[in-house]
């Protein structure tokens, strides 16, 4: 409670019987401190007015945000103008500073119904560098901007034109507050949701032990036994990429052992994907560079075991892709297992906060974990439109089947 100036009253007149009455007794009075109001949030749509100006704004609430890699200037403006084509910049402002901004594409043809991705193209080929952790990145304990964000992007007209009917939003990778701020907008379906597991090395002491011996009994062997297997080639050692050179000869390296994992299983595998290939050597370009992307190679003595390709954003080192030889691998070698132990072992003793697998469900990625992020992808419309009504009448019928 703050303590104003006490109210004195004033000095006790003599009464006329010449006897002073007794002073009065002071007790604090609580100030009434009026409360700081904001000015309005104001919120625009509009293409964004250009790439250079864009990336200064973009970077300077970058700096006080709590945003993801997903969320950077580096990701975001990644190949922009090929992923961007009918670019839509929401911007937030409140008092004189941005304090949320977001970048959607604009997709389909100008007599359909309006729609938007966020952080996406809205082509398949083009997402399939696969955008997680996604949404508008908000100024530093901001997700109250989150409802009218998406009050916006569902319901404002874009500048300079006149708002159309039955707009759609689709939003990949996002996290429960998003969703929620959606379902509040307007109507939702839900195409699916995937938890993202991750070590969080805040929750273990310091050291290897205390990694493994958050393992289950039987992940713990198989990764000790796969290394002891290893380590008769040679020690097990890991190279970080030191230059953009050296990182995308590891991609060249990367490529064909994701490949033939994947093709084994009857898939295409990412890195059939032109446009695929072309973002991430110009991510690795932007990313190594600033210390936010790492590729890793992992061998025994001469023997390589595989490669990870990684992001490091504010202590979060991100495990985006991997490449591992298993061809050369006996039954009781295991490339994954061993590849991310060594790369968990490096991170933590260079002071990670976690170590995230990101979305998927894969045996080795809930093995290694000790907690997880729910992350959905879904599309949104206004609850009036048709496709909104189209989305009630689906969720109503989930909900009775």
């Amino acid at each position: 409670m703050l303590i104003g100036h006490f109210p004195f009253r004033p000095a006790p007149q003599m009464p006329r019987s010449g006897i002073a009455l007794p002073p009065p007794v002071l007790f604090p009075v609580p100030m009434s401190v009026a409360p700081m109001t904001a000015s309005p949030l104001r919120i625009t749509l509009a293409p964004p007015p250009g790439i250079a100006a864009l990336e200064t704004r973009w970077r300077t609430l970058e700096a006080a945000s709590d945003a993801s890699f997903f969320q950077s200037w580096t990701w975001v403006g990644c190949l922009l103008e090929r992923r961007f084509p009918r670019p839509v910049l929401l911007a937030a402002e409140q008092d004189g500073q941005t304090v949320a901004l977001a970048l959607l594409n604009r997709a389909g043809p100008a007599w359909e119904p309006e729609r938007l991705f966020l952080g996406e193209n809205g082509d398949p080929t083009l997402d399939a560098v696969y955008v997680e952790h996604n949404g508008p990145l908000l100024a530093h304990g901001r997700t109250d901007l989150l409802p009218a964000c998406l009050n916006a992007l569902l319901h404002r007209p874009i500048a300079p034109r006149r708002r159309r009917a039955g707009r759609r939003l689709t939003l990949s990778g996002v996290d429960a507050a998003l969703l929620q701020a959606a379902r509040a907008a307007g109507a939702v379906r839900l195409c699916r949701s995937s938890p993202a597991p991750f070590i969080d090395f805040a929750g273990l002491a310091d050291g290897e032990p205390a990694f493994l011996a958050s393992l289950s009994g039987n992940t713990r062997y198989q990764l000790r036994r796969s290394d002891r297997r290893y380590a008769a080639a040679g020690p097990i050692a890991v190279r970080r990429a030191a230059s953009v050179e050296e990182a995308l000869g590891f991609l060249d390296a990367l490529a064909p052992l994701h490949q033939a994992t994947w093709t084994a299983r009857g898939r295409p595998g990412s890195f059939a994907n032109a446009d695929f290939v072309r973002f991430h050597r110009a991510l690795i370009a932007r990313g190594l560079p600033r210390g936010e992307v790492d590729l890793l190679r992992i061998a025994a003595g001469a023997q390589v075991i595989g490669y990870l390709y990684n992001f490091i954003f504010r202590g979060r080192v991100l495990s985006y892709q991997s490449g591992f030889d298993y061809a050369a691998a006996d039954a009781h070698q295991k490339p994954g297992l061993t590849c991310h132990g060594a790369a968990i072992a490096l991170y933590r003793a260079e002071g990670a906060a976690s170590y995230d697998f990101l979305a998927g469900e894969d045996r080795y990625k809930t093995s290694l974990s000790n907690a997880s992020a729910m992350l959905h992808w879904l599309e949104a419309a206004p609850r009036a439109s048709l496709r909104g009504l189209a989305f009630a009448a689906q969720a109503q019928l989930r909900a009775a089947g």
